[in-house]
């Protein structure tokens, strides 16, 4: 009786963590309604001080594991909501684990067809495991880039 009583107390806290984190992980909806306020910012505030509040500003632009990022179609990161040491490289040739050179094809999606999803691998910010990852870009109006979200799968 003792074991089963562990066993059942072990399996529900197992329920409740990855419920918890399931609910941590942010969704394809959320990232694109995040990417389309981010959108609305920048129209409001301006791409430099829009881009400096996606860095900065982490209670507004940073929602569960979803963040903000700007990248030119160079592939200068103007703004990044997760790694602010990020901003002002050039990233375009940055590759996931498996070689996938996402932050080209991110670039040239936004600039081809304004908007649309890349998937890759990832380390999670907080767990540092490599995970599948998916990044919603969106093509800025009058500028040379895209303002993305990426979402952990």
């Amino acid at each position: 009786m003792q074991v089963f009583r562990s066993l059942t107390t072990l399996l529900f806290a197992a329920v409740v963590s990855v419920s918890a984190l399931a609910q941590d992980h942010g969704t394809k909806d959320e990232a694109k309604a995040l990417a389309n306020a981010a959108l609305s910012h920048i129209k409001k505030a301006g791409n430099e001080q829009a881009f400096k509040d996606f860095t900065a500003d982490k209670a507004n632009w940073t929602k569960k594991d979803l963040y903000v990022f700007v990248i030119d179609t160079k592939g200068a990161m103007l703004a990044h909501g997760a790694n602010d040491k990020l901003v002002g490289k050039n990233l375009l040739e940055l590759k996931d684990q498996n070689g996938k050179p996402f932050m080209r094809e991110l670039t040239a999606l936004a600039a081809s067809k304004g908007d649309g999803w890349v998937e890759y691998d990832w380390a999670h910010p907080v767990t540092k495991k490599v995970e599948g990852k998916a990044s919603y870009v969106k093509a800025i109006p009058g500028f040379d880039g895209g303002v993305g979200v990426g979402i952990y799968r």
